[in-house]
């Protein structure tokens, strides 16, 4: 019997994040019952709200990552601002901002500040190069981390400039790895009875991505160049190859007994003691490429439909609407918006008991502003008041 209750229900997070990292972890816990208080600026708030395409009231990548919130319009650099922020702060389980190192601490709002208003307090800063370092006050984004990790050194060919990802990796290595923060430190507090503050860098999240490359050149010693190793384009076995449609397939064969079974099909049993023989590689590539252009991508996954192989059509987004696997696993949700329908994200984490729950609810712009104060205790004189002098 499914649970009536999230693993959250009951946890409040007041967000302070704005565009992607912050936003999309806080969207998770919100998908598994946390009370998510959207803390946002009184002049534009959260810039994703005016990014085209824009639909409706907000854009259609605020609509991606701020689902099931509340928003409340607050100014902290007035005094009245950060009384309520502190009211907030004293009823709240969890704190995520994601300014610059020393933001909140020049506004009087820095965790030793906080926490002793409320020791409970887990206080969560999202930042690219973390708390500490030369690199602590810097600005950056995703690919100022990726490159700096030693990502973008991984990705592409072989005498080729590295490529653009064209998704934000290290941003969203950021949000699971606060996720991770959060509900480590929730844990924590159950033994100690005190919250504490998580320091995440995005730097530090792209960097633990490369735990295997690491392991290999500290004991090689030898650089894995771009596109010469079995992971990014030097080998037969784990490679990308265009079909005749113009589209791409996806080969994975890195066990032995799915590349015997590949070269088995394709009746080519010669390269089967070749699978690792680095002198061999281009050859084999460049037969298989030929190989591959002959029919269609379709064609290709239907020939090897009954193979155990790992071999995977490279799709595009428009791909994904149909494809069986990702419908049965509810990985795509759909909200229709002034007339149209925008996609979103399922939940990608399946619980038995406690399963999350993608309410598709999303606050306008200062929306629940009004709310809260009067959950505070102030009068509609006193709100009006605030409204005046701008400080919500």
């Amino acid at each position: 019997m499914e649970s009536k209750t999230t693993p959250l229900t009951g946890v409040k997070v007041l967000d302070l994040t704005r565009l992607l990292p912050g936003p999309f972890c806080s969207q998770v816990l919100a998908d598994f019952g946390a009370e998510i208080i959207k803390i946002e600026d009184t002049k534009l708030g959260d810039y994703t709200r005016w990014y085209p395409p824009v639909l409706g009231e907000s854009s259609a990548r605020f609509y991606a990552v701020n689902r099931n919130k509340k928003s409340v319009k607050l100014n902290l650099k007035e005094e009245p601002g950060k009384e309520i922020f502190r009211q907030l702060i004293n009823q709240s389980d969890v704190l995520l901002e994601g300014f610059r190192p020393g933001v909140m601490e020049k506004l009087g709002l820095g965790y030793d500040e906080l926490k002793r208003i409320n020791p409970r307090l887990i206080y969560c800063a999202i930042t690219g190069y973390g708390q500490s370092g030369p690199y602590r006050d810097a600005a950056g984004h995703d690919l100022n981390y990726l490159n700096l990790a030693g990502i973008s050194d991984r990705i592409g060919h072989k005498d080729e400039r590295p490529p653009l990802a064209g998704i934000p990796i290290a941003d969203i290595g950021g949000s699971l790895w606060s996720i991770v923060a959060i509900l480590l430190a929730l844990r924590a507090r159950e033994i100690t009875g005190k919250g504490q503050y998580c320091d995440v860098a995005m730097l530090d999240g792209a960097l633990s991505w490369l735990a295997m490359p690491l392991a290999d050149f500290s004991v090689t010693g030898k650089l894995p160049a771009r596109g010469s190793d079995h992971l990014n384009g030097g080998y037969a076995f784990y490679n990308i190859y265009p079909t005749a449609d113009g589209k791409y397939v996806s080969l994975g064969a890195v066990e032995k007994k799915f590349w015997t079974e590949f070269c088995t099909k394709i009746a080519k049993p010669e390269y089967i003691p070749l699978q690792f023989d680095p002198c061999r590689q281009g050859e084999i590539i460049t037969n298989l490429t030929s190989m591959f252009v002959q029919k269609s991508q379709a064609e290709w996954v239907n020939f090897f439909a009954a193979s155990d192989i790992c071999f995977t059509p490279v799709q595009d987004m428009n791909d994904l609407l149909s494809h069986p696997q990702i419908q049965a696993r509810n990985m795509l949700v759909e909200v229709e918006i002034n007339e149209k329908t925008v996609l979103l994200p399922g939940i990608p984490v399946k619980l038995s008991d406690t399963p999350g729950k993608v309410k598709l609810e999303f606050p306008g712009y200062g929306q629940h502003t009004l709310l809260i104060l009067k959950s505070l205790g102030y009068t509609k004189e006193q709100i009006a008041d605030l409204q005046q002098q701008g400080v919500i």
